[in-house]
C-alpha cells in the first residue's frame, strides 16, 4: 500500500502522525511511505531521519493526497484539504466528525473510508485518545493557572494560594483520563479540587487514588450550580465517544462565577461542554464573556509536539501497520476494534454518535 504522511496545516499544530521508526516498520512490511517535506520538523524529526528510515520525501500536501491510498494525519482535514481528498481514499486521523457536518458530508460524498483515532474502542476504553487526553488534562490546569493571573487576563489569583491566603478552588467536569490528569496537576499546585462524574465506580476509584485536597461528587445540574460560585477555575473534560459534548454550563450560569474566573474547555473538539465555548488557537487562546475568561484551544497537545507525537504514535502505529498489511475489507471483517474506529464507509456514516449529531 502507498501510505502518505501529511504535514499538519491546522494553526499552531506541530505533531506528526508517523515517526521515522514507524516508517521503517511500514517499509519493512513492503509498503511505500511518502512523507511531506518538513512534516516531522515541529516534533523534532527532520527529513534526513525519514530518508534513512526508507521514506520518500515529497514536496507538497497535494503530492501526499494525490499519490497515497492511505493518508495518515493527526488532526481532521481542514477546508484547504477538502478538495485534495480523492474518491475512495482511506483516511486515519482524529476526526471529531460530530462537531463538523460539512466534513462528514464531504467524506460521504467522496466515498472516503475514514477511521477516527478517538472512537477506536478496546474493552470500553479509547486507547488512541487516552494519551492526548492525559496531555490536555495536565495542560488544562497549567493554562488555567496562567490565565487566572492578572497578566493572563484573570482575577489575579495564584491557583495554589500561599500561606495565610485561602486556597483557590478548581471544579472539574468529568473524571476520565483528562479529568484525572487535570485534578492531579491542580492538586499538586495546592488548589482545592472537586471532580464531578456520573459514573459511581469511576468516582470510587478516583477517591482512592487522589490526594486529600481532591474530593469527588456525583454530577448533576444542581451540584454544578451550587459549586460555581465557589470556583475560580472550571475545567470541562466530558466525553461521549463520537458524539457532541453535552452543554453542562449555560450562558445564564456564567453569572454565578466570580469575575475573572477561568473556564477551560478540553471537550471543544467535540463541540465543547460550555454553551459559550468557541474554538481558539494557541496564538489567541482566550476570550472573555461577561467577565469570564474562556480557554478553548482545539488542539491542546499540539503545544507539546515532541511529547504528544511520541505518545500518540506509540499507540496508533500497530493499527496503521495492520490496516496497511490487511487492507480495508480484511481488517473490517476480522477486527471489531477497527469497526469501532470506522466513521464513514462507502458513502455512509458508520458511527452512531456522528449519525445522532447530524441526523444522518
Amino acid at each position: 500500500m502507498i501510505i502518505g504522511v501529511a504535514k499538519e496545516i491546522k494553526k499552531d499544530e506541530y505533531r506528526v502522525s508517523v515517526v521515522p521508526e514507524g516508517v521503517e516498520m511500514l517499509v519493512q512490511s513492503g509498503h511505500k511511505v511518502l512523507v511531506q517535506k518538513s512534516a516531522g520538523l515541529g516534533s523534532g524529526f527532520d527529513d534526513d531521519l525519514y530518508l534513512k528510515s526508507g521514506a520518500i520525501i515529497v514536496d507538497s500536501l497535494e503530492d501526499v493526497y494525490e499519490q497515497s491510498e492511505l493518508v495518515c494525519k493527526v488532526k481532521e482535514p481542514i477546508e484547504k484539504e477538502y478538495e485534495l481528498l480523492k474518491e475512495g481514499q482511506i483516511l486515519f486521523t482524529y476526526l471529531h466528525l460530530a462537531a463538523t457536518k460539512e466534513l462528514t458530508e464531504l467524506l460521504m460524498k467522496k466515498n472516503i473510508t475514514s477511521f477516527a483515532y478517538e472512537t477506536l474502542e478496546v474493552h470500553h476504553k479509547l486507547p488512541l485518545l487516552e494519551p492526548m487526553s492525559e496531555v490536555a488534562g495536565k495542560m488544562a490546569s497549567l493554562q488555567a493557572a496562567v490565565h487566572l493571573g492578572r497578566l493572563g487576563g484573570g482575577s489575579g489569583r495564584l491557583l495554589g494560594g500561599v500561606l495565610g491566603v485561602d486556597n483557590n478552588h478548581v471544579l472539574i467536569l468529568g473524571g476520565g483520563i483528562a479529568g484525572a490528569a487535570a485534578a492531579k496537576v491542580a492538586a499538586g499546585m495546592g488548589a482545592d479540587v472537586t471532580v464531578l462524574d456520573v459514573n459511581l465506580e469511576r468516582l470510587r476509584y478516583l477517591d482512592d487514588i487522589m490526594p486529600a485536597n481532591v474530593s469527588v461528587r456525583i454530577s448533576s445540574k444542581a451540584t454544578i450550580t451550587s459549586l460555581l460560585p465557589h470556583s475560580d477555575v472550571v475545567i470541562g473534560t466530558v466525553l461521549l465517544a463520537g458524539e457532541k459534548a453535552p452543554k453542562l454550563i449555560s450562558y445564564d450560569m456564567l453569572k454565578l462565577l466570580k469575575r475573572g474566573s477561568v473556564l477551560v474547555d478540553v471537550s471543544i473538539d467535540q463541540g465543547g461542554c460550555f454553551e459559550t465555548s468557541r474554538a481558539t488557537t494557541h496564538s489567541q487562546p482566550v476570550y472573555e464573556v461577561d467577565g469570564i475568561l474562556h480557554y478553548c484551544v482545539a488542539n491542546m497537545p499540539g503545544a507539546y509536539p515532541r511529547t504528544s507525537t511520541l505518545a500518540l504514535t506509540s499507540v496508533t502505529l500497530p493499527y496503521i501497520v495492520n490496516l496497511a498489511n490487511k487492507g480495508v475489507k480484511s481488517v473490517l471483517d476480522s477486527s471489531d476494534v477497527m469497526q469501532t474506529a470506522l466513521n464513514t464507509y462507502k458513502g455512509k456514516v458508520t458511527n452512531e454518535g456522528v449519525k445522532k449529531a447530524h441526523s444522518l
